[in-house]
């Protein structure tokens, strides 16, 4: 048997890119559904408006950055861009003192996150060889989410060191952030392309949507359906001061669900690339649904925390195969403009699965919120099997 290909470098520069921004933006994330609630007194209905406005602004942004990566033929100068973007605007999140502000910080923030994903994920295929496409993925998203464990539990310690000091400790995210972009203009470098056989046309271009083939938009509508199950990670923490921790316990929550999103995420993308994709798939649904109606139902601390595992879990079985699955669906000269548009549909996803979990949540508790959530994976779990797509092993 022939050797496989292994990762280039690039790809656990990328990963380490990943894992220093999000590191920054999870110390920010863990602590401000509390920030909001407790220190400016903003509603929980407020919240989830702001994550889904958020939520959607990047997806927004991914949809030009995706497709003007396709017309330049270039991806790594506007991922620079938006990780730049998002390194600087971090300093407004501890100067924030009102709900308006935290949304125009989180506005930014996700304008940069807008701006880098689609190339950055489009990016990840042009280095990668597509044997181990699905190893390279989940390895990206695995030290994205050890980024994502390193933040909270940062922040956890932190609020322990500055004596629950929020703005103190949300300053600190500034360094992560400047690190990762550093990281990236030195370390990453692009590879050539092909020129293209005739001349670009224009970046917004419609009828360029007809060119993606039938298979990419079945998975899409998946992709599409499984995100409204899966509201902003805020209201996790929101579930845990709603059972009484104190603030500065907070982030634990973002520690534990982080770990487990972490520790399966890489094994899920190697399995990806030998097993059937839909039954993983399919095995992260029924994590999903689990974890749903644990939170539905917690009462106290082991519960909580059960329901978190579990939504990692399903974090790691499932997000790298949907990017494993838009990349192998995309011919290779449109793959910003697939990224682009499967951020903007899961982004609207969100905002209204956001929105609408706070909307719950104010007029009937935690436990529809999440009862709804475990509904929609249901009716995805069902649908996942008209996706054909969605397994190609």
């Amino acid at each position: 048997m022939s050797a496989r290909p292994r990762l280039p470098g690039a790809i656990w520069a990328l990963g380490s890119v990943s894992l220093l921004m999000d590191t920054s933006s999870e110390l920010i994330h863990s602590l401000l559904p509390v920030f909001l609630v407790v220190t400016l007194g903003t509603s929980v209905a407020v919240v989830g408006m702001i994550e889904g406005i958020a939520e959607a602004t990047a997806a927004l942004a991914k949809v030009f950055s995706g497709v003007l990566s396709d017309r330049v033929r270039r991806r790594k100068g506007l991922t620079v861009l938006g990780y730049g973007l998002a390194a600087l605007v971090k300093p407004l999140f501890p100067l924030a003192g009102s709900a308006t502000t935290v949304l125009v910080a989180r506005f930014i923030d996700r304008v940069g996150k807008g701006i880098r994903g689609a190339p950055r994920d489009a990016l990840v295929a042009d280095l990668t060889p597509q044997a181990v496409r699905g190893a390279a993925y989940g390895l990206r998203q695995a030290l994205d989410t050890v980024g994502a464990v390193a933040g909270p539990l940062l922040a956890l310690i932190l609020m322990g060191w500055f004596a629950g000091d929020i703005r103190a400790v949300m300053s600190v995210a500034v360094i992560p952030a400047v690190l990762s972009v550093l990281i990236l203009m030195l370390m990453v470098r692009e590879p050539p392309r092909a020129a293209p056989a005739s001349p670009p046309s224009s970046p917004l271009r419609l009828s360029v949507l007809s060119d993606l083939p039938g298979r990419y938009w079945a998975a899409l509508g998946f992709a599409s359906l499984l995100t409204l199950a899966r509201f902003s990670e805020a209201f996790l923490v929101l579930r845990a001061e709603d059972l009484g921790f104190a603030m500065r316990q907070v982030p634990l929550v973002m520690v534990v669900m982080n770990l487990a999103y972490a520790a399966s995420a890489y094994p899920a993308g190697v399995l990806a690339d030998h097993r059937s994709r839909r039954l993983l798939m399919a095995a992260g649904l029924v994590v999903l649904i689990a974890s749903d109606l644990v939170l539905a139902s917690a009462s106290g601390t082991g519960m909580l925390m059960g329901g978190v595992v579990l939504w990692g879990l399903h974090m790691g079985l499932t997000q790298g195969l949907l990017s494993t699955l838009i990349a192998d669906a995309a011919p290779p000269e449109l793959r910003g403009t697939a990224f682009g548009v499967f951020h903007l549909a899961t982004g609207i996803a969100t905002f209204l699965a956001s929105a609408l979990a706070g909307v719950l949540w104010s007029g009937y508790g935690a436990s529809a919120t999440f009862g709804f959530g475990a509904l929609v994976t249901a009716l995805a779990l069902l649908g996942l099997f008209r996706f054909a797509h969605a397994d190609q092993r």
